[in-house]
Order: C-alpha cells, then sequence, then structure tokens
C-alpha cells in the first residue's frame, strides 16, 4: 500500500497530458500541441560542443553535491551582471532543472504545518511541492482583469503567524504576467514587516515582450536578500530542457541545508550538463534575442486570434510563452449530447473535435481559464487557430 503522501498528491496534469497527446501522435491523428511547457527550439551549437568536449575529456564522475565551482562562480557573476545583486559561490546551489532547488528550497525553510502563500493561477508542481514538505499551501487568486497582477490586500490577509515563505514566479507560468518592479518592492515590505522568505521562481526572466523589464526582488537591499530565494535555470533562456539543470541563489544558512538535503536525494547534478551550462553562460547569447523575437511575434498574433474569437477573453501576456484565454462563456453550451461544465470540458473538446492540445485552467488553479503555450512553429499556430476557431464556433 503506499503512503499518505502519495495518495493526496495530484499527478502533474501536464504531464499525463504530453503523454495522451504522444499517443494519439503515435496513432496516425494529426495533433497540433500548444500544451508543452519548454522552448521548440534546439540548444545553441556552442552549447553541445561543449558537453561533447566533456565526453571526450573524461569529464564523466561524480561532481560536488552544489555543483563545480566553476559553474557557480559564473552563475555568481551573471547574477552580479544580469541581475545587479552579488553571491559568493558557497551561496549557490546547482540541481536537476529548477524542479529540484524549488523543492529544496521549501524543504530547507519550512517545518510541518508552516504555511507557504502561492499567488494563483500558478505552476502545477507548486502545491505539491509544499504539500511533500510537510506545509501547508496558502492560495491567493490575482484579478485577470488586471492582468494577474499581485494583489496586495489579499496577499496581507493571508499572512498568519505560521507563513514562513510566499513563492512567487515572474515572468509567470501561467499567466505571462511579469510583476513590476513597484509591486515587487511592495512584496518585499511585506516580508520585512512579518519576517517571512520569498522564493521567486525567475526562470522566464530572459522572454519578456513588449515594454515589460524583469526586476530581481533580491536586488533591492541586502535586507531583502537575505529573505529571498532566487530560483533560476537553464531549460528556458537556452532550451536546455532535457540537459536538466537549475539554480538556487540565497542565504548561506538556507542553501548549506539545501546542500544537505541534496547530499542524500542526488548528490551532484549531471558533470556533463555542468560543462555545457559554462558554455552557456560564457558563450554567444545572441541565440536568446533570437529566440524572444519569435516568442514575441508569436505571442501578438495567437493573442490577437485568441481575443477576436467571439465568447473568448484573453488577458495580455508580457512574459514567458503562454496565454490564459478565459473560457467560461462557454460553459452551459451543449456539443454531442455533451455539456461543457469545465475548462477541462473545452480542453477536451478542442482534443477532440479541433485536434489541438491545450491544458485546462483548473490544473492551474484558474478554473474558466486554459493555458496555451505558443512554443511552436507559427505555422502550425495558425493552423491550430483556425481550428480551434472553428470548432469554438461549433458550441455557439
Amino acid at each position: 500500500m503506499v503512503s499518505k503522501l502519495v495518495k493526496n498528491m495530484f499527478p502533474s496534469a501536464t504531464l499525463e497530458l504530453t503523454a495522451k497527446v504522444a499517443e494519439l501522435k503515435a496513432n496516425g491523428i494529426d495533433i497540433i500541441s500548444l500544451n508543452v511547457g519548454e522552448p521548440d527550439f534546439t540548444t545553441p551549437k556552442n552549447i553541445c560542443e561543449a558537453a561533447k568536449k566533456a565526453i571526450d575529456e573524461g569529464f564523466t564522475h561524480y561532481t560536488p553535491v552544489p555543483g563545480i565551482l566553476e559553474l557557480r562562480k559564473k552563475i555568481a557573476d551573471k547574477l552580479k551582471n544580469d541581475n545587479n545583486v552579488l553571491y559568493n559561490p558557497s551561496q549557490i546551489i546547482v540541481g536537476t532543472g529548477a524542479k529540484q532547488p524549488i523543492a529544496n528550497s521549501i524543504l530547507a525553510i519550512c517545518d510541518e504545518k508552516d504555511e507557504v502563500i502561492i499567488p494563483t493561477p500558478c505552476w502545477v508542481s507548486y502545491v505539491e511541492m509544499i504539500k511533500i514538505a510537510g506545509a501547508i499551501p496558502v492560495l491567493v487568486s490575482t484579478d485577470e482583469s488586471k492582468g494577474f497582477a499581485l494583489d496586495f490586500e489579499k496577499i496581507e490577509k493571508a499572512i498568519t503567524n505560521k507563513t514562513k515563505a510566499i513563492l512567487i514566479n515572474t515572468p509567470n507560468n501561467p499567466t505571462g504576467a511579469v510583476y513590476s518592479e513597484e509591486s515587487l518592492r511592495k512584496l518585499s515590505n511585506l516580508a520585512l514587516k512579518y519576517n517571512f522568505y520569498i522564493i521567486s521562481d525567475e526562470v522566464y526572466e530572459k522572454l519578456i515582450y513588449g515594454d515589460a523589464k524583469h526586476f530581481c526582488i533580491a536586488s533591492i537591499s541586502e535586507e531583502v536578500k537575505e529573505k529571498t530565494i532566487i530560483i533560476n535555470g537553464f531549460s528556458k533562456a537556452y532550451a536546455m530542457t532535457g540537459w536538466r539543470m537549475g539554480y538556487a541563489a540565497g542565504p548561506q544558512d538556507v542553501i548549506k541545508g539545501m546542500n544537505d538535503i541534496q547530499g542524500h536525494m542526488t548528490s551532484g547534478a549531471n558533470s556533463i550538463t555542468q560543462k555545457a551550462c559554462i558554455e552557456a553562460l560564457v558563450g554567444p547569447q545572441n541565440s536568446i534575442e533570437e529566440m524572444r523575437i519569435e516568442f514575441s511575434k508569436r505571442r501578438e498574433y495567437l493573442q490577437n486570434r485568441l481575443q477576436s474569437i467571439d465568447k473568448v477573453t484573453c488577458a495580455n501576456a508580457e512574459g514567458a510563452f503562454y496565454l490564459m484565454p478565459n473560457v467560461s462563456k462557454f460553459f452551459g453550451k451543449v456539443y454531442k449530447g455533451k455539456e461543457m461544465k469545465t475548462s477541462k470540458d473545452i480542453a477536451t473538446f478542442l482534443l477532440e473535435e479541433a485536434h489541438v492540445a491545450v491544458v485546462s485552467g483548473e490544473d492551474f488553479y484558474a478554473k474558466e481559464n486554459l493555458r496555451i503555450s505558443y512554443s511552436n512553429s507559427m505555422d502550425n499556430i495558425k493552423e491550430a487557430a483556425d481550428r480551434m476557431e472553428r470548432a469554438f464556433y461549433l458550441l455557439k
């Protein structure tokens, strides 16, 4: 019999859908995938060559638990140059993807029944990570009509003497929201006033559009920095999802705790990937801007198409590669004898009738929305938009 922990855990809906789409494609059905949370670009050649060199040179053995010193020094340089925040290599830990540093940071700071605030909509794994740590996720909604910006009145009301942290993601998955410097300064004031940590997941920081700008909350002051754990990685900026490399930077005692946890769980991250990530940081950066520009074009096109569909509303997105259209006006519509009661019903309808895979917003604590990724070719996005428009017409 499995543990209570497993029984109380919700599987990753995005991974389940990915498996289902793969099965449909294997059966010969032409599915356009707008559900995947990864860039559709290839890892830059210079990064791949660095990995090959590491193999050829025999760099294939265990590495220190927090990561090789050379990589942590380069991450420290990146944080200084890009984010205006200073860390020693001993304040940085490298992990398997950004997921591991997030989970380890929660484990390192939370005791049983501590509370962690999460603005919603939020990424599917945050809640489960907090539950795994024995802590309690406290969900605080944001307003779609305000671009899913942080709601400080609600956040402050949610704070108790058990609040240990708030977990934010900017740019945001799934909403595409980019939290402004002003809002992050307000959040830092709350963290200092009520003495809780800010876990800031910034893995999409390079993918920002229009006039929006990424602001690193840890750069506000040394006092705020001591209450902040920065999470970042290589998967989104460098199209390195399969390489599995992320990192955290934070207070010395927290990073040491994360190091101790990781030492018992997985030990050091992949040696070859670490060498590739050094090249990612020190090598040419033009691939990031090329990818960002292409994503920006796709975002603008798909956002306009969705906003033009009758009964669909879609907030403007400023970052990442997701849109969250509201489809609640279709609830109650019936097609082929089936009533559309939830966004899961709408997502299933689009998969079956339009052969377009999108994710139900329910999985991100947004019951009226879908999450649509524009991490696909423009040709596929145009075809998917046509298919969805035709399908929604059937629900009128």
